[in-house]
């Protein structure tokens, strides 16, 4: 499992983990150079502090072996300048020096100026930030040069949101980006689709590392104004404020796009069905309905009536798209498989066939008004240290059990024992709600609670309840 860190040195603690957990990094040093991206970035200090901030990052972090390349600049805006190899092939050579046994390699994104202006001849592996489409070109300049996507897609997307018609442009009136993933982004973005096709026609290129991995604060992308490259300026649209990028939201909930990498890069038996199936105010119109597997074909089921199967890598799925090299259009994805069927209340399901024989399903129903609230603890003991967490997802189920997964009702929560409440949250990226608190709404049907311990042995006591609701509680034990 490979990740990226990204513009600044990843803490000691964080490659502790990568060791341990078996994940490889590329550790990146600039995000600038001599040429500056804001006012106040690294570049005022680049000159004086290059050579002795890269060297100790390198002699700090060499012995880690999930440390697998070393970059030496994201978008770097040397890029666009003809001497700019000059400074390429400089921090290249303080990389070998302090460590030969790894590549150097760098996010380039204004492409092909890296290439006429010989920036990507001085390091050892070529990253590529958006630009899919040419990795067979940059590999046929050149039969040493090696590939990769250093920064890929930028799909943006909320989740348990859904859009319709499904169309490539974000409803400004929603602060939301449906999660059908057709391409509402940058104009450099692109559906992750896109990235598998080329990652399996190019043979030598490396593999990808998306953007981003987990949401985060700022860069509300596609709301809120500009970038770094135009003056950084983030709070048009607001309330959003933080980025819609990632197939995991801030409180680390999937999005439906996790389990669409999920169907490229497992082997385990999976099928995973979009939308949820609550259309109360669309009884009989036509709804779009996309599943995503590892397996060869899916079958879906409406109120058990079969609607057919449908073959993956041969029944394609339309998503509206534009990107570099791809005019605005139709993008036709053979890594999902959809169907058009009349809404009518009840259920969809999907069963994933490999060989023949079901090897995976899932099923949505639809629910009814929320009833009862859930709570699930991701660990039912933490240590008494005063700093281990608990994760609570909270959820609502109607009075026959099924997950009510458009509700939005609020949340207040009560602790007594051997802990605290570390903090609340619910992925929607434009809510302004603390994140420290006792209370929070849930976002299409999900929140979360983070509960700390104490330094004494103990129980920790939580209750959950909403008006309306019947209150759910649970017990975390708190142990030495």
């Amino acid at each position: 499992m490979p990740y990226e860190q990204a513009t600044i040195p990843p803490s000691p603690e964080l490659l502790e983990i990568c060791d341990k957990l078996g994940i490889v990094v590329l550790v990146e040093a600039f995000d600038e150079w001599e040429l500056g991206k804001v006012p106040n970035g690294y570049s005022k200090h680049f000159k004086r502090w290059h050579e002795r901030d890269l060297r100790d990052m390198i002699k700090r972090d060499r012995n880690h072996p999930s440390v697998i390349m070393w970059s030496i600049g994201n978008e770097i805006l040397e890029q666009s300048k003809k001497d700019g190899w000059k400074i390429t092939k400089r921090l290249t050579d303080i990389c070998h020096d302090e460590d030969p046994t790894r590549p150097t390699t760098a996010g380039f994104n204004y492409y092909p100026a890296p290439f006429k202006n010989k920036l990507a001849d001085y390091v050892d592996i070529i990253g590529m930030n958006y630009w899919p489409l040419n990795y067979q070109e940059i590999l046929d300049m050149n039969p040493n040069y090696m590939v990769y996507g250093s920064e890929t897609s930028s799909q943006t997307s909320s989740r348990g949101v859904y859009h319709l018609p499904i169309e490539a442009m974000p409803k400004i009136e929603t602060n939301q980006v449906s999660s059908y993933d057709a391409i509402v982004g940058p104009p450099w973005a692109y559906p992750p689709d896109v990235e598998f096709e080329q990652q399996e026609k190019v043979e030598r290129s490396l593999g990808e590392f998306m953007w981003t991995g987990f949401d985060y604060l700022g860069e509300p992308t596609p709301y809120g104004g500009r970038d770094n490259s135009t003056h950084g300026y983030w709070n048009d649209n607001w309330p959003s404020h933080s980025s819609y990028f990632a197939p995991v939201d801030l409180c680390g909930f999937p999005k439906d796009r996790y389990y669409l990498y999920q169907s490229q890069w497992t082997s385990k038996p999976m099928v995973h069905v979009l939308p949820h199936w609550n259309w109360q105010e669309k009884e009989g119109d036509t709804i779009p309905v996309f599943a995503y597997t590892n397996c060869d074909e899916v079958e879906l089921f409406v109120n058990e009536k079969s609607m057919g199967r449908k073959v993956k890598g041969v029944d394609l799925t339309p998503i509206p798209a534009e990107f570099h090299f791809f005019e605005k259009g139709t993008y036709m994805s053979k890594y999902r498989l959809s169907w058009k069927v009349p809404y009518h209340a009840g259920s969809i399901k999907v069963v994933a066939y490999k060989n023949g024989i079901e090897a995976a399903s899932k099923e949505i129903k639809t629910s009814k008004e929320p009833y009862q609230i859930k709570m699930v603890a991701d660990r039912a003991h933490i240590s008494a240290d005063g700093k281990d967490l608990s994760f609570i997802t909270v959820s609502v189920n109607d009075k026959n059990g099924n997950p009510c997964m458009t509700a939005d009702n609020h949340i207040q929560f009560s602790l007594q024992g051997s802990g605290s409440i570390a903090a609340v949250g619910n992925g929607n990226a434009a809510s302004l709600e603390p994140l420290q608190a006792d209370n929070i709404k849930l976002f299409n049907g999900l929140c979360l609670l983070i509960v700390k311990s104490s330094t004494q042995k103990g129980n920790i006591f939580i209750k959950a309840n909403s008006p309306g609701l019947l209150e759910n509680q649970i017990t975390i034990r708190c142990e030495p």
